[in-house]
């Protein structure tokens, strides 16, 4: 029986190290003072042109607006012409990053005014205006609603001019 009492404190030993390495770890904490996720930046506006083969402006409208909503953007039909200083104003600022704060999340779906004269009649997007640029909140089936803004100001003023009423037409709720 000695060489049992002998061996005990090994066997204690070994049982103690056995069982510590058995046991659950220690779940880890977070510090009190951890800073929250930051929230992902807003998204920079941007021009979306047609394709060149597009077939319905109502049909790549929808499809636009729906690939935005699943984003998290705004959607925004815009009509421009070449030959209007306000609508290439507004176009080089949106390019430039000037608008970056002031529309972010927006996705302005670009048609010219002349180029796309037929997606714009009543009968496809239904975007027909004698002024423009244009401005208009797509409604779910593809076609410009009647949440709009046409013309602007010629000059250095242009785009100061556009902005706050595209911020008031976003800021709109649909209805009456």
């Amino acid at each position: 029986m000695p060489e049992l009492s002998r061996a005990a404190p090994a066997l204690a030993l070994s049982l103690l190290a056995l069982a510590a390495c058995e046991a659950a770890p220690e779940p880890t904490r977070e510090p009190a003072s951890s800073a929250p996720t930051p929230a992902a930046a807003p998204a920079k506006p941007e021009l979306v042109r047609p394709p060149k083969d597009m077939v319905s402006g109502r049909v790549w409208v929808a499809s636009e607006l729906q690939r935005a909503s699943t984003e998290g953007r705004r959607t925004i039909v815009y009509v421009g012409a070449t030959w209007c200083e306000p609508c290439k104003a507004f176009h080089d600022a949106v390019v430039a990053g000037k608008l970056d704060k002031d529309l972010a999340n927006v996705r302005f779906l670009e048609l010219d005014y002349d180029e796309h004269e037929a997606a714009l009649a009543e009968g496809d997007v239904g975007c027909s205006s004698k002024l423009v640029p244009l401005f208009a909140v797509p409604t779910e089936d593809g076609r410009c609603g009647d949440r709009r803004h046409e013309g602007a100001i010629k000059g250095d003023g242009a785009v100061a001019f556009i902005v706050p009423r595209l911020k008031a037409l976003l800021e709109r709720r649909a209805g009456p």
